[in-house]
């Protein structure tokens, strides 16, 4: 039988036969940062950090090949074992029925058959512990009184993943478990690492409460023991034999691999009787606290728990509601909406699928994220960002990897040099953004310190002497140097246009967006990124001249600045170099400190020329055509080639989206672009557009990625992140039916979970077979939610003013011509209103009034829509769309 998706408006779905789809799991997790994941049969792991996984680690193919689950068996009527994963010589001849029931962020799984139903329900509670909790409420469904012996069996791992093959049976000598009334207490001795071993401080424990107060009768803290010589974890034998125990409370356990074992005393349900138990999971650095929270455990203080937690994590999602006339996809963006939450938690590691790193961010990571937050909690955002900006380096570069700590940042996950020439762009993005919401445009002008290790030179030099302190750039004088934000933006988006190729485009270094894109850093250039650089620079300019008419006529900048601003001839590739190698090395060793008055103005026309320089220069020489179609180069490869090729129909999406939305792209070449990516990238088996085609070819002087097989990953895979960009940039210039058709194609896919074969949400890519892989943590997630809210509903600003631009096709209104939006405008959550009684289209509507309960406000127009001044504190906004 097919699985069968049912999802609400508010997001809470149910899938039928669940069981039948394979590679599914679900989040689990808190603010406090436990990270944990479930599938349908229990499985998944939890753990705090790379170091301290309270369960087995799990990747992709453990979540069917590992019988380590969470678990609970029942021996039913001294005949057969019965457990909640499945996962019995029974239970697989004889298929269980299986349902899940899920919300935010609680999991629930219903397993049936003609004698029993069993409930599982999971969720980690929303506060500040490291704790799972787990209710298991077996029924007896059948005519006739049954007997049932329970027996708990979480096997535990209570140590770092790298143990998994690095000294694991070494590693479980270490396990020292407490046995304590209902539960065990593991503290291992040390934290193994043959680098230089130290003494543990994290104790993991496992506690059951019997909702009836019934406790347990034996404890089986070994697992090999608790399995049985030569058993298994489908049938062990304490479950299916009578064992003796020599375990009891207050007694302590050394030197083997340890499981939560508790076995309760053979119990009789009558016909629709259950037999019910809590089970914790939890972890903590105090024995004590541990002690003290399952003190409180019992099915009242649970109940409060999954309350608070169902309610704390829809109050984080409230922010955002949007309301068409398709239910089901407005629940499934639901679950967009907490992706790049999940994302602030987990990092880019500890799920399934991403089953690499060491936890935290990438740095193009943090400040996407960063783009649902300033929509969804602007109030923290602030000083978010200027914490970030601690990771920027004085030459343009930065660090890569972001700690756990707000400012705390690190050269790369593996102690490798590189560059990704596409990260300076993204922080001018973000900051638009949230200038533009807040009108705090004085942001600019806050001082931050610059990044500094032993890497200069876009990390191509080592810095001679250097000696770790702490990270902080210093001047000559050995002082601590600030410059304000502007500046840093500056210096990010200005490098880059002198660090150029032997075609004028920006190096490609080390990698763009495109991490695999990673074999081309001597001769290899990125036109995609050149174009969004182009589009910064103009960017700039335009804060500039907003700045000036706020009356801010100077601003201060790093006086080696000034060499990046000489007046020279931009078409010459030598003067570039020459000028960014006069900087590096003047900036590289010992800055000065000093600063400069530049003036506004000024200042906004050097940069804007430079802007202009870099658009025509792509307009001019990287706009391919013949008989194939017409489309702009996205590369050069290290042989200094482009790889877009018309004639030999090969395609980059990249190449086109950047080109798109820096505005390089004519109306007429953007109408080229779409009938090319229609014919060579789209695919409605995999969700839509592909990004790229199929190049045939092993290309060694290009990346990683063309060793993959064609359609995996970034080797022309519907990869979401660039596919949502092309949506937003077609969106932001007036091409909505087009951008609906990418968001559109991906949302079919995705909620039709025989063909994804995810639960609701947005994965990083699709695969050939229509797999949606990498789940829950893609920044599409973040583009996703912008481009709805700033694009599809059209809710912008601009310095604080609000702009209402919709872009919404007929079709997206309801049976009374109505689409709504709750959203945050000046930190107040308003609901916008849009009223098409019409039923027009997309370029046949324009915003005829406005209004704030009966009072008309006075509009200014704009391309797309209209631009309100001092709007007044407002909880609901009514607009009228006409064609008059």
């Amino acid at each position: 039988m097919k699985a069968k998706l049912k999802i609400n408006s508010n997001g809470s779905f149910t899938v039928d036969n669940v069981d039948e789809l394979s590679y599914l799991y679900f989040p689990l997790t808190n603010y406090h940062s436990l990270k944990s994941c479930i599938t349908p049969s229990i499985g998944g792991d939890s753990k705090i950090d790379q170091n301290s996984f309270v369960l087995l680690p799990n990747s992709i193919e453990d979540l069917h090949n590992s019988f380590m689950n969470r678990n609970m068996y029942f021996r039913i009527n001294n005949e057969y074992t019965w457990s909640i994963t499945g996962n019995t010589p029974y239970q697989m001849l004889n298929k269980d029925n299986v349902s899940l029931e899920a919300d935010f962020l609680i999991h629930t799984i219903i397993r049936n058959n003609k004698y029993l139903s069993c409930k599982i329900e999971s969720f980690v509670p929303f506060n500040d512990t490291y704790q799972e909790l787990h209710k298991i409420s077996l029924t007896n469904t059948s005519n006739n009184e049954i007997t049932v012996k329970p027996v708990v069996g979480v096997p535990m791992f209570c140590r770092s993943a790298d143990n998994l093959r690095d000294h694991r049976h070494v590693t479980a000598l270490l396990n020292k478990v407490d046995i304590h009334e209902n539960g065990i207490i593991n503290k291992p001795t040390f934290s193994f690492d043959e680098r230089g071993h130290i003494l543990n401080n994290k104790s993991y424990g496992i506690f059951v409460h019997h909702s009836n107060g019934l406790n347990v009768k034996k404890y089986w803290p070994v697992l090999e023991e608790f399995i049985g010589e030569g058993g298994n974890l489908l049938d062990p034998i304490v479950v299916k034999k009578d064992v003796h125990s020599k375990y009891n409370k207050n007694q302590t356990i050394t030197g083997y691999e340890v499981t939560g074992g508790f076995e309760y005393e053979e119990v009789k349900l009558r016909p629709n009787e259950n037999f019910e138990v809590i089970i914790s999971i939890i972890v903590d650095e105090e024995e004590e606290k541990i002690l003290e929270n399952v003190k409180k455990l019992n099915c009242e203080y649970y109940e409060l728990l999954r309350n608070v937690t169902l309610e704390s994590w829809k109050k984080e999602l409230n922010t955002l509601t949007i309301t068409t006339g398709d239910d089901s996809f407005d629940g499934w963006l639901k679950w967009i909406t907490l992706q790049p939450i999940l994302r602030r938690i987990y990092g880019c590691s500890f799920l399934p699928h991403h089953d690499y790193g060491r936890g935290g961010r990438g740095w193009r990571d943090l400040w996407q994220d960063c783009l649902t937050l300033i929509l969804m909690n602007p109030s923290e955002v602030r000083n978010l960002l200027i914490n970030n900006f601690l990771g920027v380096r004085i030459d343009g570069s930065n660090a890569t990897i972001i700690g756990e700590k707000p400012g705390k940042f690190s050269a790369d996950r593996n102690n490798i040099s590189r560059v990704w020439m596409d990260h300076a762009s993204w922080p001018l993005i973000t900051t638009k953004l949230y200038i533009d919401k807040s009108g705090d445009y004085e942001f600019l002008l806050n001082e931050q310190k610059y990044f500094f290790d032993k890497f200069s030179h876009y990390t191509k030099k080592i810095v001679n002497n250097y000696c770790e302190t702490d990270n902080i750039l210093k001047d000559k004088f050995n002082n601590d140097y600030s410059g304000t934000i502007l500046e840093h933006l500056i210096i990010e988006n200005l490098v880059p246009f002198y660090n150029v190729g032997e075609h004028n485009n920006i190096r490609l270094e080390d990698a763009d967006w495109n991490d695999a894109l990673d074999m081309a850093n001597e001769r290899g250039e990125s036109v995609a990124f050149t174009s969004l650089y182009a589009h910064n620079l103009i960017v700039l300019s335009d804060i500039l001249e907003k700045l000036s008419e706020k009356g801010i006529n100077k601003i201060k900048l790093l006086e080696e600045i000034n060499i990046l601003l000489k007046d020279i001839d931009f078409s010459s590739i030598e003067t570039k170099k020459q000028l960014l190698n006069s900087y590096f090395n003047q900036a590289a060793y010992s800055i000065s400190g000093t600063k400069e008055n530049h003036n506004v103005l000024e200042l906004s026309k050097k940069l804007k020329e430079r802007g202009n320089y870099l658009l025509n220069h792509i307009s001019k020489n990287e706009w391919l055509t013949g008989k194939n179609g017409s489309w702009f180069n996205g590369y050069y490869d290290n042989d200094s080639n482009p790889i877009d090729n018309v004639d030999k129909e090969h395609m980059t999406l990249t190449g086109q989206v950047f080109a798109i939305y820096g505005n390089v792209a004519s109306k007429e070449q953007i109408n080229e672009i779409i009938r090319s990516a229609d014919k060579y990238l789209y695919d409605e088996e995999i969700g839509g557009y592909k990004l790229n085609t199929d190049f045939n070819e092993l290309k060694t002087n290009m990346g990683r990625l063309f060793g993959f097989a064609f359609g995996h990953k970034e080797n022309g895979a519907m990869f979401s992140h660039m596919a949502v960009m092309y949506a937003n940039a077609l969106y932001k210039r007036g091409f909505a039916h087009a951008g609906n058709k990418v968001l559109r194609s991906i949302y079919n896919h995705c909620s039709d979970i025989n063909k994804s074969k995810i639960y609701p949400g947005i994965p990083e890519y699709i695969d050939p077979k229509g797999r949606g892989m990498y789940h829950y943590l893609t920044g599409s997630a973040s583009w996703f939610i912008l481009t709805q809210v700033t694009e599809v509903f059209g809710i912008k600003a601009d310095f604080g003013d609000l702009i209402l631009e919709p872009k919404l096709l007929k079709k997206q209104f309801n049976e009374l011509g109505m689409a709504s939006i709750k959203t945050l405008i000046n930190n107040n959550l308003v609901e916008v209103e849009y009223n098409n009684k019409d039923f027009l289209d997309f370029g046949e509507y324009k915003i005829t009034n406005v209004f704030v309960d009966s009072s008309q406000l006075n509009i200014i127009p704009t391309e797309f829509g209209v631009k309100i001044t001092n709007l007044p504190k407002v909880y609901k906004i009514k607009v009228v769309l006409g064609n008059e």
